[in-house]
C-alpha cells in the first residue's frame, strides 16, 4: 500500500474545520488563523492530489471568490456574521466546483435544523426563564460555522477517499 501524500493537508482540513466549529460554539468567533490555515493548506491539497488540474483549481479559486463576493453583500447587510463570510469562502476552495452545491445546500439544511435546535422550547427553557423565551429566541445568535463545517467536511472528504 502506497502513502497517498493527499491525505495528509486532507487531514489538516478536517482538523481545523473542526477547530472553527468548536470555537464558534465556545465564542461564537472564529480566529483568523484557522481561516489562513485552510487557504495555506489548499495549495499543498493541490500539489498533491493525484488528479486535481489547472483548470479545477482556477474554477475552484473562482466558485471561492463569488462565495466571498456573495457573503460579502450578506455581511453588509447584517445578515451574515464576517466569520462564516470567511470560512465558507475557505471550504468552497476546497470544495471546488464540483461540491459547491453540495456545501451550500448542506450548510443551509445543517443551519437551519441547528436553528430549529436552539429555537426549541427545551434549549430556550434551559437557558431563560420561561417568560424570557420568547425574547431571546428574536435575538440568539446561532452558531452557523458549525453548519459550515459539518457540510464542508460532508462535501470534501469522501471524493477525496475515492
Amino acid at each position: 500500500m502506497s502513502l497517498q501524500f493527499h491525505l495528509f493537508p486532507l487531514a489538516g482540513f478536517a482538523g481545523l474545520m473542526l477547530i472553527a466549529a468548536v470555537e464558534d460554539l465556545r465564542r461564537l468567533v472564529i480566529p483568523n488563523t484557522v481561516v489562513l490555515g485552510l487557504c495555506t493548506l489548499w495549495p499543498l491539497q493541490l500539489a498533491s492530489a493525484p488528479d486535481i488540474s489547472l483548470f479545477g483549481s482556477t474554477s475552484a479559486a473562482l466558485c471561492a471568490a463569488v462565495v466571498f463576493l456573495a457573503g460579502a453583500l450578506l455581511f453588509s447587510r447584517g445578515l451574515m456574521g464576517g466569520g462564516d463570510v470567511k470560512l465558507l469562502a475557505a471550504a468552497t476552495l476546497w470544495a471546488g466546483p464540483g461540491g459547491t452545491p453540495t456545501l451550500l445546500i448542506g450548510t443551509a439544511i445543517l443551519g437551519g435544523l441547528l436553528t430549529l435546535a436552539l429555537l426549541s422550547p427545551l434549549a430556550l427553557r434551559a437557558v431563560f426563564a420561561p417568560a424570557a423565551a420568547a425574547d431571546a429566541a428574536k435575538r440568539m445568535p446561532v452558531p452557523y460555522d458549525v453548519a459550515i463545517a459539518g457540510a464542508a467536511l460532508i462535501a470534501t472528504i469522501p471524493p477525496n477517499l475515492s
